[in-house]
């Protein structure tokens, strides 16, 4: 398929420094003292990925996908799983850490506090919308509605 404009050329340059990225990367593991151990964490991470993390997502896409409201959704799913991704190993760390300051806070708590936070901001933004959806009577209709005044 023929490219327009010059994306043919950014997208070799972007090719080529991506090859260049995982050859640093390759060099990287490799000469670490723990190469084997990197290799095995990388290896499970792939197939907790696959195994686990895609199907899911997808999973959960699928039960989402008929809501009305799925953009929204998704979007509130998509920034709490980030989140959880991002805490879980703090959550998961075995024992104390040796520094009592590297980890000074209750992690488990406020992510709940944070993934409310993210669910009350999803539900803010369904109910200004259903707001602003909803029809609003004129000032006629609303004259022809009230009783007329006795005299």
């Amino acid at each position: 398929m023929p490219t327009r404009g010059g994306a043919a050329p950014l997208r070799y340059a972007a090719g080529a420094l991506g090859v260049v990225m995982m050859g640093v990367g390759a060099a990287l593991v490799l000469s670490s003292r723990d190469a084997p151990g990197v290799l095995v964490w990388l290896g499970g991470a792939l197939v907790l990925h696959d195994a686990v993390l895609a199907p899911l997502v997808l999973g959960v896409g699928l039960l989402v996908a008929g809501l009305p409201a799925r953009g929204v959704v998704r979007g509130a799913l998509v920034v709490g799983g980030s989140l959880v991704l991002v805490t879980l190993p703090l959550l998961l760390r075995p024992g104390a850490p040796p520094n009592p300051s590297a980890l000074p806070l209750p992690y488990g708590r406020n992510l709940v506090i944070v993934l409310g936070a993210v669910a009350g901001a999803a539900c803010l933004v369904l109910l200004v919308r259903w707001l602003r959806r909803r029809p609003r009577c004129t000032e006629d209709e609303d004259l022809r509605g009230r009783q007329a005044p006795r005299r």
